[in-house]
């Protein structure tokens, strides 16, 4: 949504030497390919390539293109029986899994989840395998919040008719949740995850959002309870963890929930559109939120 609307491109492009935006570097360079992870049957294969075969089901990272040209180093292939959603779901695992995981999530905490994209659901997913209980999830659209009690919510908030974060301490018998994790990349958001949060508790601060208008109280509970705010970026190495941890590793974990089916998938993947569709489909992601959650396109056979 960042570069579908643009707002990712006013800060400039990220200097990694003084680790600082600035514009003096592009942020965003247009036209942008569209897609994110592709997944096909194998046509063709180079005389060399022995780790995949002719008709294997194999992903990779790619844009929406009827015929991909993959070096065999880096497709992943797709276990018989294996939902294709599961494959598609890779990335927003990732992030998840890191989200979840630089909150330093225990066994018994109560978690509230900010977001129904798709990270948001699989990171409560994610937290309620770790043991957290109650898992809140917090959205304004229905369709999300609907698909947030399929993936395994506790408890559903719409924070455009209450206070979330009130709602959030009534749920947790005042304390507040233990950890809230924001990816809705909106400044309320936010405000709700510090206002539901336990006192000294840990507000994961995981969406890339445009720079956020005037509104954000840090005079309020930020203040008084004294929450620890930490930014999560699963692919930004060195890992809080390294050399423990890196993206590798955090691939690899998230890759065997999804192949052991311990993380629901398809009902994240929605609305799934014909790629002959896809130039009117595309834009609803921002004209249509309350339809889409992640966007699947299915190419003629």
């Amino acid at each position: 949504m960042a570069l579908y609307r643009g707002y990712a491109a006013a800060r400039g492009g990220y200097d990694p030497e003084y680790q600082v935006f600035t514009t003096e570097r592009l942020g965003v360079k247009y036209p942008v390919r569209l897609g994110n992870i592709c997944v096909g049957k194998v046509l063709e294969i180079a005389a060399d390539v022995t780790t995949v075969q002719t008709g294997d089901m194999v992903f990779n990272y790619g844009s929406f293109r009827e015929e991909q040209v993959w070096s065999a180093k880096t497709v992943r292939q797709l276990p018989q029986g294996l939902p294709w959603q599961a494959a598609v779901c890779l990335d927003p695992a990732e992030f998840a899994l890191g989200a979840v995981r630089d909150g330093h999530v225990r066994l018994g905490d109560a978690v509230a989840v900010f977001g129904m994209g798709s990270i948001g659901l699989i990171a409560l997913q994610v937290a309620k395998l770790a043991g957290a209980y109650p898992v809140i999830a917090i959205d304004p659209l229905p369709l999300r919040r609907a698909v947030a009690l399929t993936c395994g919510a506790d408890l559903v908030l719409d924070p455009s008719n209450c206070d979330a974060g009130l709602e959030i301490k009534k749920a947790t018998e005042k304390r507040g949740a233990d950890v809230c994790i924001e990816y809705s990349g909106h400044y309320l958001g936010l405000q709700g995850a510090l206002r539901g949060v336990a006192y000294n508790g840990t507000v994961v601060a995981g969406a890339w959002p445009g720079a956020y208008p005037g509104g954000l109280d840090f005079g309020a509970e930020a203040h008084m309870n004294r929450p620890n705010i930490v930014f999560s970026r699963a692919c930004s190495e060195p890992n809080p963890d390294y050399p423990n941890w890196n993206e590798e590793r955090l691939f690899a974990v998230a890759w065997r929930l999804l192949t052991t089916c311990a993380i629901q998938t398809e009902p994240i993947v929605q609305p799934v559109v014909n790629f002959d569709d896809l130039l009117q489909e595309y834009p609803k992601i921002a004209t249509e939120p309350e339809k889409n959650i992640k966007l699947g396109v299915r190419f003629n056979a």
